[in-house]
């Protein structure tokens, strides 16, 4: 782990909780799509944890983020509960959209998650609509906006950033580079050496970090998150990191370097952490245990209450398309 300041053990405890839960939901996901069980579309997020861990411990619950298909760890560490979530997943009519958004589009506002967007990049703009509320409103919440590498060469990303920095909102742009967009390595598609570098043709910071360490991922946000807060503006953050699977669930990621690949998976982020925190007196073994087997139970709890929920209606087809009228 880096040298920065360490946040104390609550935070540190809660960023592991938020890590390990994703870590299972991941595995139970490729699991239950392998069993026939609940046939979705899946874009794994494993390799990713620590970013909206360290990100969301940092926010408040009535502050909002955008994410993108690749989300359920936005989700997840943001608070969306499993029962709802997986619901939506196996497109069910207790879900977060009634069964009818899925995988692809969890919209939970209770919980501050109020898009999940299957259009490249364009959780960029939404964030900005969303932090231009909170500050006419003068209510301090602060939007976080996350997205991909591949996204940043997009037009949506440069409008985001100039408007975002010209307007001062409290918002934050969150790039989870994997260092692949789609089947595609980074370099190939982009000359920028750093999407960070971006920020500065918008006056905005513009930080790199390691995206799979806690500590560090946990202050470079904690800055950026108090600066929007402050009325300072936005942040440019690119977290680096590596997604273990391919672009999608069946994707067969012969596009990369095996040996890349291989070192990444042995620098998992979450047993890394887990032994970190064990290391250092905050936690001990038996009770990451007790934690994990609590987290586990939770799980599987959330997949069988979704498999027996009920499907969304026929007449729900025509509902949630226009606003209905209501009587004066």
């Amino acid at each position: 782990m880096n040298s920065a300041p360490t946040p104390d053990r609550a935070i540190l405890v809660d960023m592991y909780r938020k890590m390990t839960t994703i870590k299972q939901n991941d595995e139970k996901s490729r699991a239950i799509i392998l069993s026939g069980k609940i046939p979705m579309v899946y874009y794994s997020p494993r390799g990713q944890e620590c970013i909206p861990a360290a990100v969301s411990v940092n926010l408040t619950p009535e502050d909002n983020i955008c994410t993108i298909y690749r989300g359920t760890h936005d989700m997840i560490a943001k608070g969306v509960p499993l029962k709802d979530l997986w619901a939506e997943l196996a497109g069910r009519a207790t879900g977060t959209c009634k069964g009818k958004g899925g995988p692809m589009h969890i919209t939970h506002p209770a919980s501050g998650v109020l898009v999940t967007t299957g259009i490249v990049g364009s959780s960029l703009p939404i964030a900005n609509g969303v932090a231009l509320a909170s500050q006419i409103r003068g209510d301090k919440r602060v939007a976080v906006a996350y997205f991909g590498d591949a996204a940043s060469n997009i037009g949506a990303f440069h409008e985001a950033l100039n408007m975002a920095a010209v307007w001062k909102l409290p918002v934050i742009f969150v790039c989870q580079n994997n260092l692949y967009g789609e089947h595609t390595k980074y370099e190939k598609t982009t000359a920028a050496r750093q999407i960070a570098d971006r920020g500065a043709a918008y006056s905005m910071p513009g930080i790199r970090v390691d995206g799979n360490d806690p500590i560090a991922m946990y202050n470079v946000a904690k800055t950026a998150i108090d600066r929007a807060r402050a009325g300072e503006g936005p942040t440019l953050i690119e977290a680096m990191t590596f997604r273990f699977y391919g672009h999608v669930f069946g994707d067969a990621d012969k596009y990369m370097d095996p040996g890349e690949k291989k070192a990444a998976m042995a620098a998992d982020p979450v047993p890394r952490y887990r032994q970190w925190l064990i290391d250092n007196g905050h936690i001990t073994a038996g009770e990451l245990e007790t934690m994990e087997q609590q987290i586990d139970a939770e799980l599987t709890e959330a997949i069988e209450a979704a498999i027996a929920a009920p499907w969304p209606e026929v007449s729900e087809l025509r509902k949630d398309v226009f606003a209905e009228e209501i009587a004066a």
